[in-house]
């Protein structure tokens, strides 16, 4: 099986992932007892389906008991640009270097199912069976992937390795092939705290512990409604996602470079202007972020987003932006404007 193991690797290197390495499906037990604390803290927010799935999510095993191995690759994603250097430009709004591109759940997922079809002709005498996972499953990636060894998780929660730095996409091939598996990586945070002490909005309450609820990334593609008025100034122009965390992580000196063009950053969405996402309407959102990430939150929280970094850009030229919106259907945006039009100078 060590032969069929490294060919596997070599057919997931050529496909274009940067790493691929397997670990047994129950190489995490201490995942259910970790999320079990996250979702008892409530750090888990709006995201019922955490807890609806946490027996699932928290034990591998009892997401496909057949599985005797979990092959984890990851896929980079690494910027050209510096992401932070958008949030020194007000008048623009900062989306996440991952959604910048065509939505990785459909380009990870083609290449995932490419190496699993290769592994069942390659395995076809031992008739193995595998499924595939792509952030769209109740799958621990992350605890999964620094058992596996690709990485360990950081003081920020994600994945973080030697080889490839924090950006990176994950995913899994669950397999009935017992393969050899590999050792898990070791913690290299050491004494840093870069990816806690940047945090606009202190969500870590300790290392190693994200609330999701003071996070970014969570509030403006996850959380419904109005965002809690003492978290709005501190989103800046962040409309989609953060990246703050990822971008000071030192192990990043070893990044490499996304392979695949399509996970390059558009170049609309690399600095787009915020007078010119609050103008959209639900038809011109659906085409501007078609193939995108960004698509799945819909119109209105984006603009909702929007709204908030219009509040936070001091521009007094974006007050007509804001204005036309303070009787948007949508409450949520509405609510957003009349806010944005609070903290704005008189034009």
């Amino acid at each position: 099986m060590e032969g069929l193991k490294q060919r596997i690797v070599e057919k997931a290197l050529q496909e274009g992932f940067v790493a691929c390495r397997m670990c047994r499906p129950d190489a995490v037990p201490d995942v259910a007892d970790r999320l079990a604390a996250f979702v008892a803290a409530g750090h888990h927010g709006q995201m019922e389906w955490m807890a609806d799935r946490m027996a699932w999510r928290g034990d591998p095993t009892a997401l496909w008991p057949e599985a005797r191995t979990v092959i984890m690759l990851v896929e980079s994603y690494h910027p050209k640009q510096d992401p932070l250097a958008i949030l020194e430009r007000p008048d623009q709004g900062a989306i996440s270097v991952y959604a910048q591109g065509r939505d990785y759940h459909d380009v990870v997922k083609k290449r995932l199912k490419r190496v699993a079809r290769w592994l069942m002709a390659e395995a076809s005498d031992q008739n193995p069976e595998v499924k595939v996972f792509v952030d769209t499953a109740p799958v621990p990636e992350k605890a999964l992937g620094e058992a596996a060894g690709l990485g360990w998780q950081g003081k920020h929660t994600n994945l973080v390795s030697r080889d490839w730095g924090n950006w990176g996409f994950l995913g899994a091939i669950f397999t009935t092939l017992k393969l050899p598996p590999d050792t898990g990586e070791i913690d290299r945070c050491g004494s840093c705290r870069a990816c806690l002490d940047i945090c606009p909005t202190d969500a870590f309450p300790a290392p190693y512990q994200l609330d999701a609820r003071k996070c970014i990334s969570y509030l403006t593609i996850e959380h419904k409604g109005p965002v809690a008025p003492e978290l709005r100034s501190k989103m800046g122009n962040r409309i989609y996602g953060c990246d703050d965390c990822l971008a000071v992580c030192p192990w990043n000196k070893f990044a490499v470079a996304a392979r695949d063009i399509r996970l390059l950053a558009r170049p609309e969405l690399q600095s787009p202007k915020l007078a010119e996402l609050a103008a959209l309407d639900d038809a011109a959102f659906r085409t501007l972020f078609s193939g995108s990430a960004i698509k799945r939150i819909g119109r209105d929280k984006f603009v909702r987003n929007v709204l908030y970094a219009i509040g936070n850009s001091g521009d007094a030229a974006l007050r007509g932006a804001a204005q036309k919106l303070v009787t948007d259907p949508d409450p949520a945006v509405a609510d957003a404007a009349t806010w944005a039009l609070d903290q704005l100078p008189d034009a």
